[in-house]
């Protein structure tokens, strides 16, 4: 009976000793972090949040370059409209490096840019808040193209948008009206931006509703000469070479392509799970601890994909094309051909008016507007410093695979064919 008891009462100690120290266990392994399984970058850039759709359709210009008083007097901006891509072959001219004197080909992007028309003056006076535009002042005739873009439904409108303004250019008028609001631009101030719009009825396009932008006027002595300069360019036809020049590095803000919803596989890029995952693999496995008790803005999660506003820099002008000319043609290939490929660009059509080549590519779908600024920063780079010399510019058809240039090489290749008999 003794033996017994002091067996219990071992029995009894040992139980006690394994819950203490388990209960220590416990304690210790609280205070360990966890750690992951594996170690990777993060998927997807936060710095483009919040990735939601654009309110704009047409690129917004948020920041004009910084005006420099010793140029002379220039606009700092340009609309223009995405045709399509093509390819075109160069001799590169960088000294010390591998591909010196040698031919390269890239891709661009051809943007046709119809003359734009420009309708007002805005004066902008500087306050310890920003910029505040102090009066507004009009041309006397503005386009039916122009006024659509006031109305949601022209036809079913009046049509009576600036029939009253126009009476201000009256000469009983005129020295009350327009001549005082332009001379208080002179007196107070500071920022003076045209507003001009395109021409959309030139672009192989339906709508009839013109895109207006205002375009700040940078250079110049003083501010007399910026306005001088814009009430001189009023219901005038402002051409694409008139703003930028070949070589010229310049700034793209547009509207990406829109994709709609999408999840965190495609709209961020993260890992899809391992085949047998519960509830299916292309999602976040952990979307975030327990504490704090919320979603953090960090995470990956599915919404809006595409449709947004970007500024892409840097883009080099490696050609300004006018209309009704061979303007498909080089110094080295002798080929008279326009730079619509055959059949035309795919969902755009025949690129009739002037255009920009651009190097590489836009942000956008085709027909969208792209809006064109100067840079907002001196380009002193090897890149934009090399002069642009092409030898040859694709314009087969972009609709399958393209063997021809041009009709006539068609047929001189194909010969007569039951159409041509």
């Amino acid at each position: 009976h003794r033996v017994d008891r002091r067996q219990r009462q071992m029995c009894i100690r040992d139980r006690y000793q394994r819950r203490v120290r388990g209960v220590s266990i416990i304690q210790q392994s609280s205070t360990i972090m966890s750690h992951r399984k594996f170690e990777a970058p993060r998927h997807g850039s936060l710095g483009f949040l919040p990735r939601k759709r654009s309110r704009k359709f047409r690129g917004r210009i948020r920041k004009f370059p910084r005006d420099d008083p010793t140029k002379p007097v220039g606009l700092t901006a340009f609309l223009g409209y995405k045709a399509g891509m093509t390819h075109i072959v160069r001799e590169a001219n960088k000294p010390d490096s591998k591909i010196h004197k040698k031919e390269v080909v890239e891709s661009v992007t051809i943007l046709e840019t119809p003359p734009m028309i420009v309708v007002g003056i805005v004066g902008y006076v500087e306050t310890p808040r920003g910029l505040r535009t102090l009066t507004t002042v009009w041309a006397n005739h503005l386009s039916d193209q122009c006024k659509r873009r006031f109305y949601k439904t022209w036809y079913a409108s009046k049509k009576k948008a600036f029939t009253k303004y126009a009476k201000k250019y009256a000469e009983n008028n005129k020295a009350k009206t327009i001549d005082r609001e332009i001379n208080r631009i002179k007196k107070f101030c500071k920022v003076v931006r045209v507003i001009a719009h395109t021409q959309v009825r030139r672009l192989p396009m339906n709508t009839k509703k013109a895109h207006i932008l205002e375009i700040q006027v940078n250079g110049g002595t003083d501010i007399s000469a910026k306005i001088e300069y814009a009430l001189r360019l009023f219901e005038k036809h402002v051409p694409i070479d008139a703003v930028f020049e070949q070589n010229e590095m310049i700034d793209t803000i547009a509207v990406t392509k829109g994709h709609g919803f999408e999840g965190v596989v495609t709209r961020w890029g993260v890992t899809r799970l391992p085949r047998k995952t519960h509830k299916g693999l292309r999602k976040v496995a952990c979307i975030g601890a327990w504490h704090p008790a919320n979603i953090q803005w960090t995470v990956p999660r599915a919404g809006q994909y595409g449709f947004y506003h970007r500024t892409e820099a840097n883009k080099k002008i490696y050609r300004i094309g006018k209309a009704k000319t061979d303007s498909g043609t080089t110094d080295f290939d002798l080929t008279k051909k326009q730079i619509t490929p055959m059949g035309g660009f795919p969902h755009y059509g025949i690129v009739r008016g002037d255009f920009l080549m651009l190097k590489g590519s836009v942000p956008g779908t085709r027909k969208r507007p792209i809006t064109l600024r100067k840079s907002l920063l001196p380009q002193i780079s090897r890149t934009a410093q090399e002069k642009i010399e092409l030898k040859f510019i694709d314009t087969s058809s972009k609709i399958g695979r393209g063997r021809f240039q041009t009709s006539e090489e068609k047929k001189k290749f194909m010969g007569p064919t039951k159409v041509h008999k």
